[in-house]
C-alpha cells in the first residue's frame, strides 16, 4: 500500500495513484478486459433512421431531435454531436441540466427544454443559450420579469394544451397566449403541442388526434389574426410523423423512432418505414458454477434446478436497467449464438443464467441482452413486452454505469 503525506492535496494523491496504476498496467501481461456491461451504439443505423424520417415528411420540415433521458439511453451528448454533424440544428431535452450537458460538449444549434426550469436556474437558460418551454401565464410572467431585471431576452417556445392535459396553456384561451408574444423580455420563437393518442389506429383515437391538430391550427390562426408571428410550429413526435406525416410544420420531434424502434413492437404505423435499432446491450460472463440438482439459486430461493446445472453469473443487474420481471416471464439472453434462460431473481449488479446446454461457455464470454448473436436476436420490443412496458422505458432505463461504445 502507498502511504501519502498528510499535506498532499486530494488531486495530487489521485495523480500519484494514477501514475502507479499506469506503471502496473505496463508491467501486466493480462489482456485488457471488456467493460462489465456495455451498450453498442450503431451510428450508421442512427444516420439511416434520420434519413428515413426525413423521407416521409414534406419539405420544408426540419428535425428537432429528442435527446432527453440521455438520448433514450444512447448517450445524449455523443448522439447530439453526431446528429449535428448530420445537419440537425434543433434538439429537445426534458431538463435544463440536460441542455447544459450538451452545451458543455460543444453542441450548437437550438436546445429546447421541454420541461420545467425553476426560477432559481433562469440564469442558466441565459448562460447556456437554452430555449425554455412556457407552460402557463404565470410562468411566462416569471421569465419576463427575470429578463427585465437582468436585461435579457428569454428565448421561449409556447406550449399549448390541445387535449393531453399535461403541460401547456389551454387552447381555448387565446388572450394570454397572444400576450406572451408581446412581452418585452420574451422572445417567443415557436409554439407547439403534443398528441396523446397518435400511436393508436382505433377510430375514436384517430378522431381525437385530428381534433387536437384542429385545435392547434385554431390557435395558430388566431395568433396570426392578431398580427403576430407564431414562429416555428411543431406537434408531431415519432408517431405523429409515422401516422400523420402530411402536415407541413416547421419542425418534427422524433424520439423513439430516431433510435430505430416503435414503442410497441406490434405497432403498425400508417407510413411504411424501415427503421434500424441503434442500440445493443451486452455484458460478460464472470463465473461459471456447477449447481447440484435441487439446490436453490439466487435471492429468495425462487429457482431450484431439477438436475445438476452449469450456472453462469453475468455482470449486469437491475441497477443497470434490467427488469426483475424478466425472470418471472421466462426471459432469456444469448450466449455463443444460443438462448440461455435467466434463472433466479435478478440482482442489483448481477444475474444468473443456465448454460448447461451450451458447450464451452467460460468467464469472459459476451452475453447479449438486446441485439443479435449469430442467428438469434433479442429486441427491445420483446424485452418491453415481457416486462409489461414500452421500449421507451427499456432504453431510457439503461443505467449510467453501462458503458456506451459508439460504432460507425
Amino acid at each position: 500500500m502507498v502511504a501519502f503525506r498528510s499535506n498532499f492535496g486530494e488531486i495530487d494523491q489521485l495523480k500519484v495513484m494514477a501514475a502507479i496504476a499506469n506503471r502496473m498496467d505496463r508491467r501486466s501481461t493480462r489482456p485488457v478486459s471488456k467493460p462489465r456491461a456495455w451498450a453498442e451504439i450503431n451510428l450508421h443505423h442512427l444516420r439511416h433512421n434520420l434519413k428515413e424520417l426525413k423521407r416521409v415528411l414534406p419539405d420544408p420540415c426540419d428535425m428537432m431531435a429528442v435527446v432527453k433521458a440521455n438520448a433514450y439511453g444512447h448517450g445524449g451528448p455523443k448522439v447530439a454531436q453526431f446528429l449535428a454533424e448530420e445537419g440537425v440544428r434543433h434538439f429537445a431535452v426534458a431538463a435544463y441540466s440536460e441542455g447544459i450537458a450538451l452545451r458543455k460538449q460543444g453542441v450548437l444549434g437550438e436546445i429546447l427544454v421541454l420541461g420545467y426550469t425553476p426560477p432559481a436556474s433562469f440564469s442558466d437558460l441565459v448562460r447556456f443559450r437554452l430555449t425554455q418551454t412556457v407552460m402557463s401565464a404565470d410562468y411566462a410572467e416569471d421569465l419576463n420579469q427575470y429578463g427585465r431585471k437582468h436585461g435579457n431576452k428569454m428565448n421561449v417556445h409556447i406550449k399549448i394544451d390541445t387535449g393531453m392535459n399535461r403541460l401547456g396553456l389551454p387552447y381555448d384561451n387565446i388572450e394570454p397566449i397572444c400576450r406572451m408574444y408581446r412581452q418585452s423580455n420574451l422572445q417567443a420563437t415557436g409554439i407547439y403541442s403534443h398528441l396523446s393518442m397518435s400511436d393508436s389506429q382505433m377510430e375514436e383515437d384517430i378522431l381525437y388526434t385530428k381534433q387536437q391538430i384542429d385545435r392547434y391550427h385554431q390557435v395558430i390562426e388566431q395568433i396570426r389574426k392578431a398580427g403576430l408571428d407564431p414562429g416555428m410550429l411543431h406537434i408531431q413526435s415519432s408517431y405523429g410523423i409515422l401516422n400523420y406525416p402530411a402536415h407541413g410544420y416547421s419542425l418534427a420531434r422524433p424520439g423513439i423512432a430516431l433510435y430505430g424502434l416503435l414503442s410497441k413492437e406490434d405497432d403498425r404505423p400508417h407510413v411504411k418505414i424501415h427503421l434500424r435499432p441503434v442500440l445493443s446491450l451486452k455484458a460478460s460472463v464472470v463465473q461459471i458454477k456447477t449447481v447440484q440438482a435441487e439446490t436453490p439459486v439466487g435471492y429468495g430461493r425462487n429457482y431450484v434446478p431439477s438436475q445438476t446445472s452449469q450456472i453462469a453469473v453475468v455482470s449486469i443487474g437491475y441497477a443497470d436497467g434490467i427488469s426483475r420481471a424478466l425472470f418471472e416471464q421466462d426471459g432469456f439472453v444469448l450466449v455463443r449464438g444460443r438462448k440461455a434462460n435467466i434463472v433466479g431473481n435478478i440482482c442489483m449488479d448481477q444475474m444468473m443464467i443456465d448454460v448447461t446446454h451450451i458447450e464451452g461457455v467460460q468467464a469472459g464470454d459476451t452475453v447479449t441482452l438486446i441485439g443479435q448473436d449469430g442467428k438469434e436476436t433479442i429486441t427491445a420490443g420483446q424485452i418491453a413486452h415481457r416486462s409489461g412496458t414500452v421500449t421507451n422505458e427499456v432504453l431510457s432505463g439503461i443505467g449510467e454505469r453501462v458503458e456506451r461504445v459508439y460504432i460507425n
